[in-house]
This record gives C-alpha cells, sequence and structure tokens, in this order.
C-alpha cells in the first residue's frame, strides 16, 4: 500500500461517517503508472482491439493524455464488448463485459484510490476481492463458525443476475454516504452508462455493472455492503436470541443461524429486503438448510464457493464439518478437460502432457484442501481415461491399445492428488 492509501485509509478510520470530497488530487500520472502496471497484460482486449503492448508503445503520452482526460471531465469511457462464457451446468452462459485497455487502467486507478477508504467500512464477514482476503479464508470461516455452533440452520442465499440488476440510483446514493467528490463520481457514472456492445450492437448501461470490468468488484461489494453485510449485522443480528453469522464472498453469501424459527424469519424477510433495491432471490436456490449432525434424520449439505460442506465422522470418531468438491465443479472440470483433450489430440503427445499436467495441478491450487484427496483422485483417474479416449481418436486405425495407453500413462503420469492447503479438523464438541 503506497503512502497516499495509508493517508487515505487512516482518515476513513479517523472520520467513519464522514463523506471525502477531495480523492482525486492523489491520482497523478505516477498513480496511473502504478494502475498500469497493476493490469494484466495478456487480458482480453476491448472494442478498441488496443493491447497492453500498444499502450506501452507512446506510454508517457498515453499516461499524460489519460490523466488529462480524467481530471477535466472529457473522458468518454467507451461500452465494453460483450462475451458469453459457458456455466457451470453446461447449457447456460454469463455474460462478462470486457472494457478497453486504457479503460482497466483508469478503473484500475480509481480501484486503488476507493479500496483502503472501504476497507475500513467493509465488515469481517466479506471476502470477495479484497486485499489479503480470499475464498479459501471464507469456507475456513463458514467451517470453524459451525463448529463452534454445532452446526445449525443455513440460508444457501442465491441472488438472481446480480452484476446485471444493480440499481443505479441506489448504487449512487450508496457511494456518496462515503465519496462526494466530483471527478470520482463522474467517471463512475461513466463507467455505468457506457453500456455495451455485443454483435455490433450497442445496450445503454441503464442498470448493472457489467461482470469482468475492473471495478464492477468493488462496486458490487460496496453495493451489497450496504443492502445485506450493514443490515444484517446492525438490523438482523440484534433482534436475535440465539447465535448467528453471514460470510461473503462478492455475490455468494450463507447466513447461518443455531435458532430454526429465526432462520425461518430471516429467510421471510430477505426476498422484501432485496427487492427493496432491485434485487431478486433465486427461488429454487435459496433454500434453509437444515445442517445438523443429530437427531434421527440425516443432515442436509450446501453448497459454497465451489465446495460441498457436509457433517462427517473423523478418524476419532468425532463430529467434523468436510468439504469436498462440488458435483457440478467437478463436472465442469472434466468436461472442460474433455474438450481440451478433442480440440488438441493431433498435438505432439509431450505437449498434450504439459497443458494437462498444468491444467490438474491448476485444480489442485484450489481444490486440493484437507478431506478433500477422493474427489482430487477421482479427477486424476477420469482425466486419466478422458486423455486415453481421445488419443485413441487420433486415427481410425484403432491401433492405440490399453496395453500402449498403460505404457504411456507409465511413461507421461498426470499428477498425483495432492492436498495444498493443509488444516487440522477440530472436533466440534
Amino acid at each position: 500500500m503506497s503512502t497516499k492509501q495509508v493517508r487515505i485509509a487512516a482518515l476513513a478510520e479517523c472520520f467513519p461517517q464522514r463523506a471525502f470530497t477531495s480523492l482525486a488530487h492523489h491520482i497523478d500520472a505516477q498513480w496511473l503508472k502504478t494502475a498500469y502496471l497493476m493490469t494484466r497484460r495478456d487480458g482480453a482486449v476491448g472494442i478498441d482491439g488496443q493491447t497492453a503492448d500498444d499502450f506501452a508503445r507512446d506510454f508517457e503520452a498515453n499516461i499524460q493524455r489519460l490523466l488529462e482526460a480524467a481530471k477535466s471531465g472529457c473522458y468518454r469511457a467507451p461500452p465494453v464488448r460483450r462475451v458469453h462464457i459457458p456455466k457451470g451446468d453446461g447449457r447456460t452462459t454469463r455474460p462478462i463485459g470486457i472494457p478497453t485497455f486504457e479503460d482497466k487502467v483508469l478503473q484500475r486507478a480509481v480501484v486503488a484510490l476507493l479500496e483502503p477508504l472501504y476497507e475500513y467500512d467493509f465488515l469481517d464477514g466479506s471476502y470477495g476481492f479484497r486485499p489479503g482476503r480470499s475464498a479459501h479464508q471464507a469456507i475456513e470461516t463458514v467451517r470453524e463458525s459451525l463448529m463452534s455452533m454445532g452446526g445449525g440452520w443455513v440460508i444457501d442465499l442465491d441472488i438472481q443476475a446480480f452484476f446485471d440488476t444493480i440499481d443505479h440510483r441506489h448504487l449512487r446514493e450508496f457511494l456518496q454516504q462515503r465519496v462526494k467528490d466530483g471527478v470520482v463520481l463522474r467517471l463512475i457514472g461513466k463507467w455505468l452508462k457506457a453500456g455495451v456492445l455485443e454483435a455490433g450492437q450497442w445496450q445503454k448501461g441503464e442498470v448493472g455493472s457489467p461482470q469482468g470490468g475492473v471495478i464492477s468488484p468493488l462496486l458490487a461489494n460496496i453495493y451489497l455492503h450496504y443492502v445485506l453485510d450493514e443490515w444484517f449485522e446492525k438490523d438482523v443480528k440484534p433482534r436475535l436470541r440465539g447465535r448467528a453469522f453471514e460470510v461473503r464472498f462478492a455475490d455468494d453469501a450463507v447466513l447461518a443461524f443455531s435458532n430454526e424459527a429465526e432462520a425461518r424469519k430471516v429467510l421471510e424477510v430477505l426476498p422484501r429486503r432485496f427487492a427493496r433495491f432491485g434485487l431478486t432471490l433465486h427461488p429454487a436456490k435459496t433454500r434453509l438448510v437444515r445442517f445438523q449432525p443429530h437427531g434421527g434424520q440425516r443432515a442436509e449439505t450446501f453448497d459454497f464457493l465451489g465446495f460441498t460442506h457436509y457433517w462427517g465422522k473423523s478418524r476419532r470418531g468425532y463430529w467434523v464439518i468436510k468439504q469436498k468438491t462440488a458435483k457440478d465443479r467437478l463436472k465442469r472440470a472434466l468436461r472442460h478437460l474433455s474438450v481440451w483433450c478433442r480440440a488438441n489430440r493431433h498435438q505432439p503427445l509431450l505437449i498434450q502432457h504439459r497443458h494437462l499436467c498444468r491444467k490438474v495441478k491448476g485444480h489442485f491450487a484450489y481444490y486440493g484442501i484437507t478431506g478433500n484427496y477422493e474427489a482430487l483422485k477421482a479427477l486424476v483417474d477420469q482425466a486419466r481415461r478422458i486423455w486415453v479416449k481421445w488419443l485413441r481418436r487420433r486415427s481410425q486405425r484403432g491401433g492405440f491399445s490399453w496395453d500402449k495407453a498403460n505404457l504411456l500413462l507409465k511413461r507421461l503420469p498426470l499428477p498425483k492428488a495432492r492436498i495444498v492447503h493443509q488444516r487440522t479438523l477440530q472436533r466440534s464438541w
């Protein structure tokens, strides 16, 4: 964190109720250069086709031009280029907005300006897209908190098309509680109104913040901080008799309660709370889960950030909360491997092996947590079968037998299942 960011963070702590009117003066040429270094150089290009190398060819002039345009108010935010990527079910897609490269640089500069200010405001239960916080910390907090409660009632929250339905009027009201700098607010307003370009057609940005924009995660956190986090902490929890907590990663959240009646009451209120701010809870995916290991009925499970949370017995016979790769995430990973192997089966074996090893290790880097060994092993076993399946279809002669496949897998083995994130499974009682 730079000296300027430290200063902003200190002021935010000293004046928790103040709306800051002078922030944009921190953005200078050096600030933009730092933002440029923090921007991915290999990302997809926007509507103008400009790459990071193109921007760097006349670097000093581009930085100065971008700075003057932002400060003078004449900067024009270009529309984002919309692409669709498949969701986990393989049938639906998620719209992603790709800004231009210089737009990414300027958005990164504004994020660096606002981040230290809002880091003081954001609550401990918020983990998504915040410095020093990760998805693994979020799922570990869920596990430890539920273990300390001995289980409970969990609201598995799903917001329908969240990034596409953010209400601009409410977002401006939330921003103005802490930011009243005209330059910053004007830039954010331009990004919100820039719209999207899809199949040659421009669509006006009346609601939403394109998922994929550099500033969108911060705006999403600000929006849900006021809509959910602060409301739950200040209005809901003081009225509860039992224990409760909330953990949120971007627009994925779980709310847990020790009391069933209180959980059902909050679940009843939540749709009205979200509707007040233009958001809709998914009627089928938002549900109440009885997450308790006792009693005649088997405890239900819930998914959060790609992991299924469930109760199981430890080696010593104690009840513990375990986490394994969610079925839809495992299917998605295997489907992506199959698509890649099919498209690249003509490549030399060494090249295929190198890429497959990277993909498998990348899967381990996220899903390799204590207690998830069997799911990791299942992925490796299926990856071997998928690779052999498409190698056998390299030729119509069918000369690649299973004996040859086994010899190949001995010579070019895929990585063994490995736990990357070690932790101790503490008993709940």
